[in-house]
């Protein structure tokens, strides 16, 4: 008997909060090579919350790894956002293949802005 690979359909994890720990929870299942990067930003946008007063620096950085989430939890979403990426920055891609690439990553953003928001 073989081990057969593991085909996920859809989100391999739920969508969290857009709040810190849920988000980070939530990056830890689905990227954790970029956990180190979340933790990062999430200090200096504390960091810059605190010197300014403001809350921009931490709505901005929930939205950025809400975004991230919202994508990479899908696996053949962020597939085609990587795909479409590697075109994209392929010198050699055509015209076309240039703007096909780009109008892919714009409607796989939006599609994820859209998801944070409901």
């Amino acid at each position: 008997m073989s081990a057969q690979p593991v085909h996920h359909d859809g989100p391999i994890t739920p969508m969290p909060p857009l709040a810190r720990h849920a988000l980070r929870e939530a990056v830890k299942r689905v990227s954790l090579v970029d956990l180190p990067q979340f933790d990062l930003e999430a200090g200096r946008a504390f960091d810059q919350a605190s010197q300014t007063g403001g809350t921009a620096p931490l709505q901005l950085f929930l939205k950025r790894w809400g975004v991230f989430v919202a994508i990479e939890r899908d696996p053949a979403q962020a597939g085609r956002l990587h795909e479409a990426e590697r075109i994209a920055r392929d010198e050699t891609a055509g015209e076309a293949a240039f703007r096909a690439a780009m109008a892919e990553i714009n409607t796989i953003l939006r599609e994820a802005e859209r998801e944070i928001e409901v």
